[in-house]
């Protein structure tokens, strides 16, 4: 499983099992926190109620009820009232308080209606008319019961036993005559009367998660995208590099940018050890054949020899000084191009104007040799931020090259064309060309052909400096055969 996958399954799984729980847990509070406050009313309502019914309690005889009272009348028109009051976007059509009065002995002296709570096990039920529950002994009921007794009394009696949405609460207050309890009010409501409002509250708790999961899903993926493609740009560029092109860190943010950057100084430490390790080995190599002959002449050179002879070994030396010295130049020259990660001072640098110089200065050796420069094509084109100098080891070594393969009398071609956003510049000679084994090694250091002048080899860093100028540009060097010779492509981006 791709790694983009686990990370969206993982927080999917996470985020999931979260939001369940989360609304287990909201749902599941929903219902207790609307009775607590249901209980709450009912409280005050009951201690409001007990606090009217004192007079009338106090005046009804021994064995009488409150039929007729006061309190009797103002409850029953209480039950006859007519309302249709929004609230909250729901409709209260009916009042659903149930009261009841019981004297101190817990016979029921007043019920508004309806009951048939004859004995404790009864349930409540919303039916029959005013005065069902008259004369019948509460004194059992829990309500009454802890009310009579000094304490708190709250009841909650259900319709149907397995059915909490038929339960009805009741809360007792005591009615008190100075110090002495001689009735108790209890006043009940159905909680199907406020069902709707849980059943609202629990739906849009529902709408709310829903949204909340769907928000959180979205952030997701919105992270796991981000993270793969930060991701995908880490692995993209330890292939590019993996493959030898010159590729700038990418810009990742946190930790991920950390790690590139992390990345980016081990492939550095990496390429500059076995750089300096292969170096070391090809320029042990180059250096032989130089050092060698150099010996050779200077040992001859104590002996004694025609002034022609001498004058040709001091002449053999000179000439693998200079080797020597160019061999030197040149791996200096190589390794600042190498040890380049940017442009360290950018600046708009004239390619034409640039080239023009190389065969200006080259212009001696072209002549000596019998090789004409010929233009096919001449367009303006600017690098808007370029290294002049490794420019200028990019064309003067291009132009070496091809003056060392160009056999005596013909024309090396040059073009250099604007083609959109690239600076295209293309050199072709007619040597001797190269063959398809060998094209895809020029400008690895130390790869060299013989040239068709004398035999020799070079030591192939003027190749391997055009590439590394190229790179460190941003373009790139394309050898392509030609019949005959060989014709070099150099792409610049011109910014």
């Amino acid at each position: 499983m791709r790694l983009g996958l686990r990370l969206l399954f993982a927080f999917f799984v996470v985020t999931g099992l979260a939001g369940f729980f989360a609304l287990q847990v909201f749902q599941q509070e929903v219902e207790p926190s609307v009775r607590e406050v249901m209980e709450d009313v009912l409280v005050d309502t009951a201690n409001l109620i007990a606090q009217q019914a004192t007079e009338d309690l106090r005046a009804m005889p021994p064995g009488g009820t409150l039929v007729g009272s006061r309190l009797a009348r103002e409850v029953d028109a209480y039950r006859r009232r007519a309302i249709d009051v929004p609230i909250w976007g729901l409709r209260k059509r009916s009042l659903d308080f149930r009261v009841y009065v019981t004297d101190a002995s817990g016979r029921v002296v007043l019920d508004s209606g309806p009951g048939r709570d004859a004995d404790p096990s009864a349930a409540y039920v919303d039916e029959g008319a005013a005065g069902s529950a008259l004369g019948q002994d509460y004194s059992r009921w829990r309500d009454v019961y802890r009310t009579l007794h000094g304490d708190y009394g709250a009841r909650s009696t259900r319709s149907v036993e397995s059915d909490g949405r038929t339960s009805v609460m009741y809360v007792a207050a005591p009615v008190r005559d100075g110090g002495r309890v001689i009735g108790v009010v209890a006043v009940g409501k159905p909680l199907a009367t406020v069902q709707p409002f849980i059943d609202r509250a629990q739906h849009r708790l529902l709408v709310a998660s829903l949204w909340l999961l769907a928000a959180s899903a979205a952030v997701g993926v919105a992270v796991t995208l981000w993270m793969v493609v930060s991701v995908r740009k880490l692995k993209a560029y330890a292939t590019r590099v993996h493959a030898g092109e010159r590729e700038p860190v990418p810009q990742l943010p946190g930790e991920l940018g950390d790690l590139a950057q992390a990345v980016d100084e081990m492939r550095a430490r990496l390429e500059g050890r076995e750089r300096l390790e292969h170096t070391v080995r090809a320029l042990t190599h180059e250096l032989k054949s130089p050092l060698t002959a150099i010996q050779g002449a200077a040992e001859l050179l104590f002996e004694p020899l025609p002034d022609a002879d001498r004058e040709r070994f001091a002449q053999q030396i000179q000439d693998q000084s200079l080797r020597l010295r160019d061999l030197v130049d040149r791996m200096l020259a190589l390794s600042r191009l190498e040890g380049l990660r940017a442009i360290e001072h950018p600046q708009p640098v004239a390619l034409l104007e640039l080239v023009d110089r190389v065969l200006a200065d080259g212009a001696a050796l072209a002549a000596q040799r019998g090789v004409q420069a010929r233009w096919d094509a001449r367009d303006e084109a600017t690098l808007r931020a370029a290294d002049r100098e490794s420019l200028l080891l990019l064309f003067s070594n291009l132009w070496a090259n091809a003056l060392d393969f160009a056999p005596a009398g013909s024309a090396v071609a040059l073009s250099l064309r604007r083609q959109g956003r690239d600076a295209v510049f293309a050199l072709r000679d007619t040597g001797p060309g190269v063959s398809d084994f060998a094209l895809p090694q020029l400008g690895q250091r130390f790869f060299s052909l013989p040239r068709p002048r004398d035999g020799r080899r070079g030591s192939g860093l003027g190749l391997a400096i055009v590439r590394q100028a190229a790179a460190l540009h941003g373009g790139s060097v394309a050898f392509e055969p030609a019949a005959p010779g060989l014709r070099v492509v150099v792409r610049l981006p011109i910014g």
